[in-house]
């Protein structure tokens, strides 16, 4: 049986438990992968899901610098092949589109990508619409094979229509993970029908059912236990958190723990110090899934804050929201890209509207002192998560199209 070439920026990646949850449930239904990376992991742990992963993994050199003699190679064998004139004029048009080392990169990554490619690979299917897409997009051209894509969040809204356009008319099809994208991307598309919807969903096998019993912490005695799962970058709002955790009353007792890397780390402790709220706030870094689960069973309010970021990048459809809301903890977010596909407001969560730390503030203080009104919004949350979000008719659908071209 031949095999998928599944191309993504990096792997394994804890922040995208998403992509290796789609990897495993292809592989449990039969569809054998390489997995074809543009870079290394830089994450200091990896989940449980990549060790069930048995696919195997071509890395390509991250900058050209990495391995010129490689890459010296690859575009050597490229300028030999039949197919060449036809993908280096590709790349040329976008190059003067994107006029750029960047794009250069993903050309040299594209030649390697398609020099290496193992002759069993039937089909490219590439996460993400942005670096990833460009140098797959090469190596299928080269390579003279067909390819597909699915879009998620930061790829599709930091990307230039020009590309997004480029990419899409020239995939097979394409599928994407909330129906604000679909709408979106299928406005790009000259063939009706180009891009679907395809929930990524979640493998509830791994998350505990909801609490019997809900300690009923209201912020007195007791401190409300506050967490939230997630990158520090500006589309997930943790400043606009700070904010609000900073304006609530000096009576509410509660505590907040984050988990998750990323590049403002060091600036939010500095601010949630500024604020006052060091002795309240716990940061524990990127985490494995088994830390996450573990947190959130600990307590009683999941807090995501996202908002649009001025790049224009924002979420799609966070999985912590389903994870939490997966094992009934009442979830308070924002009213951000499908985030509203997944939370009913004031049926199964809270929404506000995005950077507006004083909206943030009057619910944060509102479910601290209803333990009650958490636990209902919790339970109903996991009842309907659990029955419209489960990961496998996405999975089916998915598998259905490879065992086409398998």
């Amino acid at each position: 049986m031949s095999r998928i070439a599944v191309v993504v920026k990096g792997y394994p990646r804890l922040s995208e438990t998403f992509i290796a949850q789609e990897m495993l449930g292809l592989e449990k239904r039969g569809i054998e992968l390489l997995i074809v990376a543009l870079r290394k992991p830089y994450d200091p742990y990896i989940h449980e899901l990549h060790r069930q992963i048995s696919a195997e993994i071509l890395y390509l050199p991250e900058y050209v610098k990495d391995d010129p003699a490689r890459v010296a190679r690859a575009k050597s064998w490229a300028r030999k092949q039949p197919t060449y004139a036809d993908a280096r004029k590709l790349f040329e048009i976008d190059f003067r589109n994107q006029p750029n080392a960047d794009r250069r990169r993903r050309w040299a990554q594209g030649c390697v990508f398609a020099h290496e490619l193992p002759q069993d690979i039937s089909w490219i299917y590439t996460h993400y619409l942005h670096t990833p897409c460009s140098a797959a997009r090469y190596a299928a051209h080269l390579s003279g094979r067909k390819w597909s894509f699915s879009a998620h969040a930061k790829d599709i809204w930091t990307s230039p229509e020009w590309d997004l356009k480029t990419k899409i008319n020239d995939a097979d099809w394409g599928v994407t993970c909330t129906r604000v994208n679909a709408e979106y991307l299928g406005e790009l598309a000259k063939k009706p029908g180009k891009v679907e919807l395809l929930y990524h969903g979640l493998d509830f096998s791994g998350f505990p059912e909801p609490a019997a019993t809900d300690p009923m912490r209201a912020g007195d005695a007791d401190p409300v236990r506050l967490v939230s799962v997630g990158r520090a970058v500006e589309k997930k709002g943790y400043d606009d958190l700070l904010h609000a955790l900073a304006s609530l009353p000096q009576d509410l007792n509660w505590q907040f723990t984050h988990i998750g890397g990323g590049d403002l780390s060091e600036a939010l402790k500095t601010m949630a110090r500024s604020l006052g709220l060091a002795d309240r706030i716990t940061w524990r870094g990127a985490q494995p899934r088994e830390e996450v689960i573990a947190a959130c069973r600990q307590s009683d309010l999941f807090i995501l804050p996202s908002k649009l970021a001025k790049s224009g990048d924002r979420d799609g459809l966070p999985n912590v929201l389903m994870e939490a809301q997966s094992m009934g903890l009442c979830c308070l977010s924002t009213r951000v890209s499908a985030i509203p596909e997944l939370i009913l407001e004031d049926e199964t969560g809270v929404l506000v509207d995005p950077g507006a730390p004083e909206q943030l503030a009057k619910a944060l203080e509102t479910l601290a002192k209803n333990p009650r009104l958490r636990r209902d919004l919790g339970l109903a949350a996991a009842k309907r998560v659990r029955t419209h979000f489960s990961t496998d008719p996405g999975l089916d659908r998915l598998a259905a199209k490879f065992r086409k071209v398998v």
